[in-house]
């Protein structure tokens, strides 16, 4: 993606996430506006890394390092980024990830429904697999701590 597609998309995504921290959440333009900065400039970093670094990582795993140091307790930055961060509700950003990956999905629903009646079944068996070891592995971690 050229820079000018990352911000655009950005830009979306941003006002995005301030409408449905408003909306759902009732936060403030201006409470949600550093918050959303600080998430949408560590995208924009992530993505001129990735385009800059020759290893074949995931723009998300550059997202996951740089968020990590800029909220680490040695960055000259970490209160301001937590506290800019955390007033940004979590499912705010959530909601415009769905929303992207519905679009994704729905350009290859003509060669998902070509697949058949066996893989719908085989994608609902993985899907609660997934879901069930999830559980399990919560379950477990939480009563070995003593949290429940």
């Amino acid at each position: 993606m050229k820079i000018r597609d990352w911000l655009f998309t950005l830009a979306i995504t941003g006002l995005g996430m301030i409408l449905a921290n408003k909306v759902g959440f009732g936060a403030s333009v201006t409470e949600s506006l550093p918050g959303v900065f600080v998430l949408l400039v560590i995208a924009l970093c992530a993505a001129g890394l990735k385009a800059i670094i020759p290893l074949k990582l995931p723009t998300v795993a550059y997202c996951s390092i740089l968020g990590l140091l800029a909220a680490c307790p040695i960055s000259p930055i970490s209160g301001f980024v937590i506290d800019a961060a955390g007033k940004i509700n979590f499912t705010a950003p959530l909601t415009m990830v769905g929303a992207y990956a519905g679009m994704s999905i729905s350009n290859q629903l003509k060669s998902f429904i070509r697949s058949g009646w066996r893989f719908i079944i085989v994608s609902i068996l993985v899907m609660t697999g997934t879901f069930l070891g999830s559980l399990l592995i919560a379950q477990l971690v939480l009563k070995l701590t003593g949290t429940i």
